[in-house]
């Protein structure tokens, strides 16, 4: 299992996309936000996702250089069509276009639809926050990748439609960006190649039977991935739902739909709310600083060192791999390897 220092993963994936003729900006934007899901820890994200983005760029679903297309606006919204661009690069784009509006109007918010995969959410609301913004973000599959049944049922109906919240305070951000099924699909994906089982309460066969196989996601018959909620998965279910219905609803981009055709790709909602005009952005910084330092400093269980925050774990994971580099597992360093040979891209 090879580690590697994360500017030279990075040199890596962008050379691998500019082989794919992906102009230079717009790969160094795509490496680096790959290269920082790795940093953070959330590996799901990370480089396992260049050779799902190269397939899809040589199968014309993705389109380097895709023009970033204002469909509908108003002073607080804007409705846009990505033309299949690169998600990162038309997100990115997005949110750049909202900030201004939001500390003209107080808020902003705005749409994509026929965007390539976006990464993780996270990215973004700490982008927001640098601008002291709060932020609402959420994507579905454009219509593909459903992964979870509803509770009771034995197909996909829905994708692992993630929901992420953020909020500036005085110190680092609180950022929660989780998906709305037990688990995220790329960490199935990550056990998969490592070859690894993954824990019970995760995932059930094509028969609605747990199972602790990764492979039921991504062979036929396909099982599904569990609702979040455990007992009462009709919670996670219930906001995976609407989400979806926002996502493709506001957007201009399908709900997930049986037989849709498959994607690399999501419909994307952004909301940024400036906090200086609503109660102020003292009150605001105030409070939710006190806020943070009361959960700190909780009375903690036996054995408890220390209460974390939202975004705690993964600062700290990023501060343990640019000191001691990024860890591949072996299949996703062998798929990396393999599509460098096809390319004829130099291995680092």
């Amino acid at each position: 299992m090879p580690t590697l220092a994360a500017a030279v993963l990075q040199s890596f994936a962008e050379a691998l996309f500019r082989a794919n003729k992906v102009p230079p900006d717009e790969a160094e934007r795509v490496a680096r936000s790959l290269v920082d899901a790795n940093l953070c820890g959330h590996d799901s994200h990370g480089v396992i996702r260049v050779p799902q983005y190269v397939e899809a760029i040589r199968d014309k679903r993705v389109r380097p250089g895709a023009a970033f297309t204002v469909v509908k606006e108003t002073a607080a919204v804007l409705v846009v069509d990505g033309g299949w661009g690169l998600g990162q690069v038309q997100a990115h784009r997005l949110l750049e276009r909202l900030v201004p509006r939001a500390q003209a109007l107080g808020l902003a918010a705005g749409t994509l639809k026929h965007c390539g995969h976006i990464g993780r959410l996270g990215e973004f609301a700490e982008a927001a926050a640098v601008h002291k913004m709060a932020f609402f973000a959420t994507v579905n599959n454009h219509g593909f990748g459903r992964g979870v049944a509803p509770p009771g049922g034995i197909e996909p109906r829905l994708g692992t439609n993630p929901l992420c919240l953020g909020a500036p305070t005085n110190g680092e951000p609180a950022i929660v960006d989780i998906g709305t099924s037990v688990v995220a699909e790329g960490k199935i994906r990550v056990a998969y190649n490592k070859g690894q089982k993954v824990p019970e309460g995760w995932l059930l066969d094509a028969e609605g039977k747990p199972t602790t196989d990764p492979g039921v996601l991504y062979k036929d018959p396909r099982g599904t991935i569990l609702p979040l909620g455990g007992a009462q998965a009709y919670k996670g279910f219930g906001i995976s739902l609407l989400l979806d219905m926002f996502a493709g609803g506001l957007s201009g981009a399908p709900c997930s739909t049986p037989g849709a055709p498959s994607l690399s790709a999501n419909a994307v909602v952004f909301l940024v709310l400036d906090i200086a005009q609503f109660a102020g952005a003292a009150h605001f910084l105030k409070e939710v600083t006190q806020l943070t330092e009361n959960v700190r400093a909780c009375p903690r269980a036996a054995g408890v060192q220390e209460i974390l925050l939202p975004g705690d774990p993964e600062r700290r994971e990023k501060a343990k791999r640019l000191q001691s580099g990024i860890p591949l597992d072996d299949g996703t360093w062998g798929q990396l390897c393999k599509l460098a040979q096809e390319l004829n891209v130099s291995l680092p």
